[in-house]
């Protein structure tokens, strides 16, 4: 395992900034955050329960007694208050101090319950102002400090590809083999796992989403393993495709149509191409192949704090490249009772083009 540097501070004024901007931009003078990877983003908590008010470009974070101490070596640039009571009554008597008449809420981040209980705590005078996306847009685009993390966590997750490919053979449970795979995350530092890990083998290989389970794997046939960490709070993602005994032609051709699908996708990556020209630069190959029916899913996703994240990869999606958006490229084929292929990486938008992040190799290997 490759030793690993420690996590810095990150700078939050650059992003409190553009928050700002985008409220001016949506004509609101303050915001109501609730989405706790937002939080952390904009001030650094992170911790389970908290809210994050911006009034005219003023923050104040709100938390309850657990998080005291915790909030105060956390959060920075930002005042800290800890209610006895209720987070949303103590912001609102601020949100009534301060005399606003809107108040912007992440609508597409909260429940029709907690909207309610906002709307209740409000003077009658503030109108409550749905917004969607308006700070995890800004997170799309990786800041440096970030894209040091998150190449941490991506060589973290390659390197499990090892305990992997040792524990595999005939007769060992899935289960067991995610648990090496865990169990190694764990030694190394990982704070969690990204998601469930998949591990699926044989015809259970056909299943996108096929998380471990106890079935044995087989003699011969294809083993999709779908991992990642979180360190430092933020993700990775890998995909890799193995076999077991030898690989049949048959199968060497869909491996190879995959291999190259994700190859043509990762290439057609640079700014000012859309998301939607990378799936279709997947898709064309695979339907060359006439395998293009049996990918089933977008072909990637942002990844950063969450490990679903904007923009999406996908079929006629609009978003247009940046410089500094971290997204994976994960095309697959899934032929049900047969098998399936899959194979990602994770890559960053650079100014002149991408850098594949994930440095685990792409060959098939014959376990």
């Amino acid at each position: 395992m490759r030793k690993r540097p420690r996590s810095s501070e990150p700078d939050y004024a650059p992003r409190v900034q553009k928050l700002d901007h985008a409220l001016c931009g949506l004509k609101l003078d303050s915001i109501l955050i609730t989405h706790l990877p937002n939080i952390r983003y904009l001030c650094g908590f992170t911790g389970s329960n908290g809210l994050l008010l911006s009034i005219r470009g003023k923050r104040t974070f709100f938390t309850d007694g657990r998080y005291t101490e915790q909030a105060e070596q956390e959060v920075t640039g930002t005042r800290v208050v800890v209610p006895k009571g209720s987070l949303i009554a103590e912001a609102a008597k601020l949100i009534a101090a301060s005399k606003i008449t809107r108040l912007g809420f992440e609508a597409d981040r909260t429940t029709v319950t907690r909207e309610q209980a906002i709307k209740k705590a409000l003077p009658k005078s503030v109108k409550l102002t749905p917004t969607a996306s308006v700070v995890d847009r800004i997170r799309m685009v990786k800041d440096e400090h970030e894209l040091a993390l998150i190449k941490e966590a991506v060589i973290m997750g390659a390197d499990l590809l090892t305990p992997a490919i040792e524990t595999i053979r005939p007769g060992v449970k899935e289960s067991e083999v995610t648990a090496e795979i865990e169990y190694a995350a764990r030694r190394w530092g990982a704070e969690a796992m990204s998601f469930e890990t998949i591990v699926a083998a044989g015809v259970r290989s056909a299943l996108p989403h096929g998380r471990a389970s106890n079935a044995l794997i087989p003699k011969r046939g294809f083993v999709i393993l779908d991992l990642g960490v979180i360190l430092h709070g933020y993700c990775s993602d890998m995909t890799r495709t193995v076999h077991v005994g030898s690989v049949p032609r048959r199968s060497r051709e869909i491996f190879q149509a995959v291999l190259d699908a994700q190859l043509a996708a990762t290439a057609a990556v640079k700014p000012g191409a859309t998301a939607g020209d990378v799936d279709f630069a997947a898709r064309s190959v695979l339907k060359r192949a006439k395998l293009d029916r049996y990918f089933i899913h977008s072909t990637g996703h942002g990844v950063g704090l969450e490990i679903h994240e904007q923009p999406r990869i996908a079929r006629d999606q609009k978003e247009v490249l940046e410089p500094g958006m971290v997204i994976t490229i994960e095309p697959g084929v899934y032929l049900p009772g047969e098998g399936g292929v899959r194979i990602e990486d994770m890559v960053v938008v650079t100014e002149r083009g991408h850098q594949v992040l994930t440095p685990a190799t792409k060959e098939l290997l014959e376990l």
